[in-house]
């Protein structure tokens, strides 16, 4: 049987913790597996997941239960929404059920004095129009008091980046003489930093406590039902450590902990520039947004005011002058000018433009001023549809990427398996167990299938981006 188009949904939920496509390629299995999925592409760098499915079927709760099972987390998304028309507790407290119905709302709180309603849900998966026509339906008028936190993504990038340098630095410091260590063993020269306790003594924090992320990351990826490239980490490190301890133990000196530590510090120097370079390919979509004006100077009641552009809206007159780049899309009204479309049409020479013209927003005004209507604001205009479709773009999948993804997908099994038989080939065959595991931590920790996953959607979002 068909789907009832009216029943189908789409959201785009933000998903954290992804680390390789391993990763988005088991979130994108799991929620293809529920019921009522009509279609699903998760993004590794974008950290989201879109979803297409049949809401009398399946709910956004349970996606977002499902993407949480698998080991990953749902930030949660605070907005702030001005509510007009309460006038005593009971209305107050109508809006707050109004809301707290609503699918994928996990609570709402209204204060009847600031006239305000606080939100939280899963990131992505209430749009504004949904809260506000929620509203509307009670008998209130409501809009955001902030329509777009534009530097909430950067701040939560930079807080990242800032966590990883840390990191990198303090397991550095501790892996130098570790490192060092194994020049003076080669070297025949004795000294502490040959020591097997002084080298446990720095070791262990490197292992547990920088190296705690990728157990963390291991532990909720074997939890969701597969392996990701944590796992090969963890296991990796693990191996050449709790070997090394036993050499110590039984009074072998022969120690690894130089290996487990500067591969741990090695592996947060390659996440810190990889989150570098993820928040790179971002600042495409936020150059576009910042060539919309942030204030409009329009006429209410004779008089010229300059008002925010969220709060233009269809109908409006706007003046624009000389130099100034046009708030929104509409029609001249009165005057005439040339405009600088080139950022629309590619190109350089300026249109004339007269009344009953056409203006797009974010284009420039050069030589004339002149008064016109606005005809679409917000998600509407031209620049919003541009940005959400590089969005989109970007958000896609070439076919050489569902290729990547399907390979990651039983990438880290084979890679285990390769490990174990390379250990057993060289201990069964060879008696030399110490080669074999030294072998083995290396098919593990140099398989990583980070470059498998990020490279394709990264050159994409560089593509679109240019």
């Amino acid at each position: 049987m068909g789907v009832d188009r009216m029943a189908v949904k789409k959201v785009t939920i933000d998903v954290l913790g992804m680390t390789c496509a391993a990763c988005s390629a088991r979130v994108e299995r799991a929620i293809k597996k529920l019921e009522g999925v009509i279609d699903s592409s998760v993004n590794l760098l974008a950290q989201n997941a879109t979803v297409e499915f049949d809401k009398d079927k399946l709910s956004v709760d349970d996606i977002v239960k499902t993407i949480e099972k698998t080991g990953y987390e749902v930030p949660l998304t605070k907005k702030t929404l001005i509510v007009e028309g309460m006038t005593c507790a009971a209305c107050s407290a109508r809006v707050e059920k109004v809301l707290n119905r609503l699918e994928g709302i996990k609570r709402a709180t209204v204060n009847l004095s600031t006239n305000k309603a606080i939100v939280e849900f899963p990131s992505g998966a209430v749009e504004d129009e949904d809260l506000i026509k929620a509203i509307e339906k009670a008998g209130y008028k409501a809009e955001i008091e902030v329509e777009r936190d534009g530097d909430r993504e950067k701040e939560l990038r930079e807080k990242e980046i800032r966590s990883l340098k840390r990191s990198f630095i303090i397991s550095a410091i501790l892996s130098l003489p570790l490192f060092s260590a194994m020049f003076f063993h080669m070297a025949g020269i004795d000294n502490i930093l040959s020591n097997g306790y002084f080298q446990l003594l720095l070791a262990t924090p490197v292992q547990f406590i920088i190296g705690y992320r990728f157990y963390k990351g291991a532990f909720n990826s074997l939890r969701g039902g597969g392996a990701n490239m944590d796992v090969l980490v963890a296991m990796g490190t693990s191996a050449a450590y709790f070997y090394s301890i036993y050499n110590l133990i039984v009074g072998v000196p022969e120690y690894y902990f130089e290996a487990s530590a500067v591969i741990i510090t090695l592996i947060l120097l390659g996440k810190t520039f990889e989150a570098v370079a993820k928040g790179k390919t971002s600042e495409a979509i936020k150059k576009l947004m910042g060539l919309q004006p942030k204030t409009a100077r329009v006429i209410k009641d004779g008089v010229e005011m300059d008002i925010p552009i969220e709060e233009v809206t269809i109908g409006d007159i706007i003046v624009v002058r000389p130099g100034e780049r046009i708030p929104v899309d509409g029609i001249i009204v009165e005057g005439n000018s040339s405009v600088d479309e080139s950022m629309i049409t590619g190109e350089s020479i300026p249109i004339d433009k007269t009344v009953g013209d056409e203006v797009i927003g974010a284009t420039i005004n050069k030589f004339g001023s002149f008064k016109f209507q606005a005809s679409k604001v917000g998600k509407d205009t031209v620049l919003a549809q541009i940005v959400k479709l590089v969005e989109e773009a970007q958000g896609s999948k070439a076919p050489v990427q569902r290729l990547a993804d399907k390979i990651s997908g039983i990438f880290v099994p084979i890679v285990v398996a390769i490990a174990v038989i390379t250990f057993l080939g060289f201990y069964l065959i060879k008696g030399d167990f110490n080669t074999g595991l030294i072998n083995a931590v290396a098919v593990l920790v140099i398989a990583c299938p980070c470059a498998l996953g990020l490279a394709t959607p990264t050159a994409i979002m560089v593509g679109t981006g240019k």
